[in-house]
């Protein structure tokens, strides 16, 4: 079952269709039992086509928010020891790999967040950029994960290596996060053989792509839950973005007009476009 944050309401696909419903988006998707009231909610509502989810919004809740974990794959790992070798930054990321507490840190709030179709960014300041696609989890306020949705983590990666005390400033700035198309509520956790697939376009042609599985995955998303749950609350829930697989080479930066796309398996497919 998926839900969609759409400009007329909350939108659920089940079984092929398309229901309308009224249902708060941000209460929903802090909701413990969140698949199961998605069931009721469409018992009696009439089923629409796929028109109902033209209109998409960023899932994320207005009261949310969104933080990232990073260095949980390995090639995460050689990606980050390369662009800050210079600096002599590159010790701290093969430590943390191996560490018992991953890298997590704050990413976003909502309104830096874009969804699907939305224009991401690249900061006039850095000269090398990349899109992170990721799972991202959502989560509830007891630490619950009830959902999943897919991320795009954009980053600046010469801002990143020149110090990794710039961390901040590498991940977070206006549009610097994209969150879509839809959140897919499931009973179990999302499957280890899951795929991840990007592909960078410029001009109509391939510029990059490459796909991961999630068993590449060091650690595991409830254990990446339970250290930003760790001496943080958060009232209206919370959505955290488990690391990238998937790291272009040093040669390649993202440019203005390149197309982004996201697919997870049994999700769907984000979309973004750089601006």
């Amino acid at each position: 079952m998926k839900l969609y944050n759409t400009k007329k309401g909350t939108v659920i696909e089940a079984n092929g269709n398309f229901y309308a419903v009224n249902a708060n988006w941000e209460k929903l998707i802090n909701d413990e039992s969140a698949l199961q009231t998605a069931n009721e909610l469409i018992t009696n509502a009439t089923a629409g086509d796929i028109s109902l989810i033209e209109e998409l919004l960023p899932v994320i809740g207005s009261n949310q928010e969104l933080w990232a974990c990073g260095v949980t794959y390995l090639r995460s790992k050689i990606g980050r020891q390369e662009e800050s070798k210079d600096a002599g930054g590159g010790d701290f990321y093969g430590r943390v790999y191996e560490a018992e507490r991953p890298e997590c840190f704050f990413k976003s709030t909502p309104h830096r967040v874009v969804g699907n179709k939305g224009l991401v960014r690249i900061r006039k300041d850095s000269t090398w950029d990349v899109p992170e696609p990721e799972l991202t989890l959502v989560v509830t306020t007891s630490g619950k994960i009830i959902g999943y949705t897919i991320g795009n983590d954009m980053s600046s990666r010469s801002i990143e290596g020149e110090n990794p005390l710039y961390l901040p400033q590498a991940k977070t700035y206006d549009g610097c996060a994209a969150l879509g198309p839809c959140i897919l509520l499931t009973e179990n956790p999302i499957e280890s053989d899951t795929k991840i697939t990007l592909t960078i376009s410029r001009n109509n042609e391939t510029a990059f792509t490459d796909t991961i599985a999630l068993s590449q995955m060091k650690r595991t998303p409830e254990e990446l839950t339970s250290f930003v749950y760790r001496e943080c609350s958060f009232p209206n829930g919370c959505m955290i973005m488990t690391g990238t697989g998937i790291v272009p080479g040093n040669d390649f930066t993202l440019q203005s007009g390149d197309n982004i796309s996201i697919s997870i398996d049994k999700i769907g497919e984000l979309v973004n476009v750089v601006a």
